[in-house]
Formats: C-alpha cells, sequence, structure tokens
C-alpha cells in the first residue's frame, strides 16, 4: 500500500556562508572595535565568519542606507551606536527610515565618554580647561567623527552647556580623529572609553573627564564632569546591531541567540572591561528591547537637536 502525505519542506539551514557586519564609520575607531569583539564570538556560536566591513561617511548614513537596501536574508548585519537615534532629525532627508527600514537584534554595550586633549594642552584640570575655552573660543579646535557620531554629539552639548561657541573640525570617523589628537594637529574631542582608554593609560593625551554619573572602573581616577564642575552633564554611547527589514524572524532570533552568547562570552567581557564599557543586560540584548529603546531615544534627542540648530543638510 503507497501512503500519500505532504512532506513538509525543510527550512534552509542559516547560515551557509560568511556573513558581513557593516560599521558606518572608519575601522579603528570605537564603534568599529566593539563591532569586531562581538563578530568573532557570534562567529564562533554560528559555525560561521562574520566580517566586518567599514562603510564611513555623513554620520553613519551612508552605511545604514547600504544596509537599509541589502537583501534580507540575514547576511548583513548592522553595528550602529547612538547616531542611529539622532540621523532622523540630523538630517531633513534620509535615504532610510531609521526605525522602519531594519530588523533590530538587540542592544550590546553602554559605553561612557571621556573629553581628552593633546597630551601638552596647557590645561591641568577640567576647570582650567573651561577657563582655558571660554578665554579663547574660536581658538580652540574641537574634534569629532562628522555630523551625527557620538563625538559630535557630545561636543554639541558640552558647547551648549558651556555657552561657548568653539571651532569644529569634523573627520571620517574617530579613528582618523584620534590619529590627529595624537598627533597635536587638534586640542581635544570628547570620545568613547574604547578609543581612549590605552591613550589614556599610556600617557599619549590628556584626561579632563568622564561623561556618567559614576567614575569607570577602567579609569578609577578620573572624575565625572559632575565631579569636574559640570553639574548633570552625562553622555552614554550605546551600541545596537540590527538586519535588513524582512529579514525572516528564525534568522533574527538566531542571531539574537547568538548575539546574547557573546556578550556572556568571557573574553568580549574582559576586553570591553579594558576598554571601560561592559555587555548590556541580557534582557536588552533582543529585538523587542532594542525596538522600543531606539524609538525612546529617537524622542528623546529631536527637541535637543532642533534646540541647538544644528543640521546635517
Amino acid at each position: 500500500m503507497i501512503v500519500a502525505g505532504t512532506a513538509a519542506h525543510a527550512q534552509t539551514p542559516y547560515p551557509t556562508k560568511t556573513i558581513t557586519m557593516i560599521v558606518p564609520f572608519a575601522a579603528g575607531g570605537p564603534t568599529d572595535t566593539v563591532a569586531r569583539l562581538v563578530a568573532q564570538s557570534m562567529g564562533n556560536t554560528l559555525k560561521q565568519q562574520i566580517i566586518v566591513e567599514n562603510v564611513g561617511g555623513a554620520g553613519g548614513t551612508i552605511g545604514a542606507a547600504r544596509v537599509a537596501k541589502a537583501d534580507p536574508d540575514g547576511y548583513t548585519l548592522f553595528l550602529h551606536h547612538i547616531g542611529q537615534s539622532t540621523a532622523p532629525t540630523l538630517y531633513r532627508k534620509l535615504p532610510y527610515n531609521a526605525i522602519d527600514s531594519f530588523e533590530p537584534i538587540g542592544l550590546v554595550t553602554d559605553v561612557p565618554m571621556t573629553f581628552v586633549a593633546r597630551k601638552d594642552f596647557p590645561a591641568k584640570d577640567f576647570k582650567e580647561l573651561l577657563a582655558y575655552v571660554k578665554a579663547n573660543k574660536t581658538k580652540v579646535t574641537y574634534a569629532n567623527a562628522g555630523v551625527g557620531s557620538a563625538s559630535h554629539l557630545c561636543g554639541m552639548l558640552f558647547m551648549s552647556a558651556i555657552d561657548t561657541e568653539l571651532t569644529t573640525v569634523p573627520y571620517k570617523g574617530t579613528g582618523p580623529a584620534m590619529n590627529d589628537l595624537l598627533g597635536g594637529q587638534v586640542d581635544f574631542m570628547c570620545d568613547q572609553t574604547t578609543n581612549t582608554t590605552s591613550q589614556i593609560k599610556g600617557g599619549k593625551i590628556k584626561v579632563y573627564g568622564v561623561t556618567t554619573k559614576t567614575r569607570v572602573p577602567s579609569l578609577p581616577d578620573v572624575p565625572t564632569l559632575n565631579e569636574a564642575g559640570l553639574p548633570g552633564f552625562e553622555v552614554a554611547v550605546w551600541h545596537g546591531l540590527y538586519a535588513p527589514k524582512g529579514t525572516p524572524k528564525p534568522v533574527v532570533d538566531k542571531l539574537a541567540t547568538a548575539l546574547q552568547a557573546a556578550l556572556k562570552d568571557q573574553n568580549v567581557k574582559t576586553r570591553f572591561a579594558e576598554l571601560g564599557t561592559e555587555p548590556v543586560a541580557e534582557n536588552r540584548a533582543n529585538p523587542e528591547a532594542l525596538r522600543t529603546f531606539l524609538k525612546s531615544e529617537i524622542d528623546k534627542w529631536a527637541p535637543i537637536i532642533k534646540k541647538a540648530g544644528v543640521y546635517a543638510d
């Protein structure tokens, strides 16, 4: 007797080839550092290599636009920071929607920022730095990684807080900006601990404060800016992982599971700690948490940017 039946189609296994993780900034910057650590660990879990590709420019929007147009098959990922929430206000015409063009995978880490200067900058502490920049104003050069970058946002808030305009020098990424700071071509910048901790400990740059409510364990002797004389100033740079809109839910879920495993990876935790940060809690490393948080951050930054009147176009 022949038994007829309809066999269920076997699902295509995922992944079966190399995955690309787009970082919308230059190689060597803080977001790039976070991405490479996470990509290596996730690749181990998924049994496939994840390569990091740097697609910098326009405050992260060029890389974001590329991912938004990519095939939603799980083989193109996107790791971005707080700039994903500020771009909708900073850029009047975006070729994508910061929420609707992507599938959230999960939050990755919250990174403190540091106020740092060239090693021969004359101010010995933050109080002297404030006095110096107010006295010299546009003669002082403030580096950032480009409009919409975390360093740009931090600098914008700083200038607003002290009611002083400085000469800003934008770069195509934090790496190039740091190189010029190290070389003494610019005076100071606000940058993530992932990019400054080793330079601070090596005595290659001066540090004046961290932007978090409490001191950073990897830099215990560095005061918060609140302690140093700028009450209420706080900026933390969060990072999130995304895929193009329409990526199948089973793939997104598998990527989220791999992300959660990466954030528990002792090597990742150790390297994050050395860089002055730590993985987010597990209940934040999932699609719904990132989706909700991104919406709240867009709502938070929109009025701040509009009040400052700083736009990218």
